[in-house]
């Protein structure tokens, strides 16, 4: 009973406070126009690490906004510490729905999966919040643009047994053009602070290999990291949304391809039935990486 009190709580905030932002509370200039989003590709944006309520933050959330009016995005994945320090429903307006106020008013959706920090006040508030769109599952996946891609949204919090065994029946089932897992912890990374998740690595890396996964974003680490492919995979870090680890990087790690630990950003993906190009994007709006992957 009290558990479905809170998500009651939960969803009545998440409608008041949208409400708000439609209403124009928190609205960006009239004279500022959203571009649509391209019918034959996907845009998204990824970021992780982003739910500190700051004013990185809120500098990024300014400059998704931006990039968003100039061509549309399809929704934005949310890579895990959704909400700093435990993931509690009573900071969802303070740090999600006030920095990213433009972005909710234009209609994106974002889609997420837990981090540490979210689960540490328990996994409720976040699986059953409107705006977040897990509607009440810790993980799930999506089909978007018509078979182009399917999403397998992980939660590396707690990958037991149960959740592998769906993962595989999901995977198996696909016949979407591109495979795509979003996780909060690395299963390759560069980062000095957590480096590569070894233990989930053993669990779930034949999964993804097995059924052709070709990309693989992931958080927890604050900072940019794109690998070198492991496996036929290509797996990026973007865990720098709220805050930054300067200098986080151990530049000579075997699996670095390119890094950048100086500045928050978030990623800007494109993709179509052959190719998808990367952007990683720094709160003031400089490309410190980009490229593009080809679908074999």
């Amino acid at each position: 009973m009290e558990n479905e009190k809170a998500r009651l709580v939960t969803r009545r905030q998440a409608i008041i406070s949208l409400a708000t932002i439609t209403a124009g509370a928190l609205i960006r200039p009239a004279s500022i126009l959203s571009a649509s989003p391209v019918k034959d590709k996907l845009r998204f944006v990824v970021l992780g690490d982003w739910g500190t309520g700051d004013d990185d933050q809120f500098g990024l959330g300014r400059q998704m906004l931006d990039h968003h009016c100039r061509s549309a995005f399809d929704f934005i994945l949310g890579a895990g510490d959704n909400i700093y320090p435990n993931g509690s429903g009573r900071h969802f307006v303070k740090k999600f729905e006030e920095p990213f106020a433009g972005l909710l008013k234009e209609r994106v959706n974002f889609h997420t999966v837990l981090g540490n920090h979210d689960v540490r006040d328990g996994r409720e508030d976040q699986c059953h919040y409107p705006l977040f769109n897990m509607n009440g599952r810790c993980y799930y996946s999506m089909s978007k643009g018509d078979g182009l891609a399917e999403f397998f949204l992980l939660d590396s919090t707690d990958f037991d047994s149960t959740q592998a065994a769906w993962l595989e029946t999901a995977l198996q089932s696909s016949s979407a053009r591109w495979k795509i897992a979003l996780f909060h912890h690395p299963i390759y990374s560069s980062g000095k602070k957590h480096g590569s998740d070894e233990k989930l690595r053993a669990r779930l890396e034949p999964l993804l290999t097995r059924y052709g996964v070709q990309v693989v974003f992931n958080g927890h680490e604050h900072v940019y990291q794109r690998t070198v492919p492991q496996k036929g995979i290509q797996y990026f870090v973007t865990g720098a949304g709220g805050k930054t680890r300067r200098g986080g990087v151990d530049l000579d790690c075997e699996y670095r391809a390119a890094s950048f630990d100086r500045d928050n950003h978030f990623m800007l993906i494109e993709l179509d039935g052959t190719e998808m190009s990367f952007k990683a994007i720094s709160e003031t709006g400089d490309t410190v990486d980009s490229g593009k992957i080809t679908r074999s």
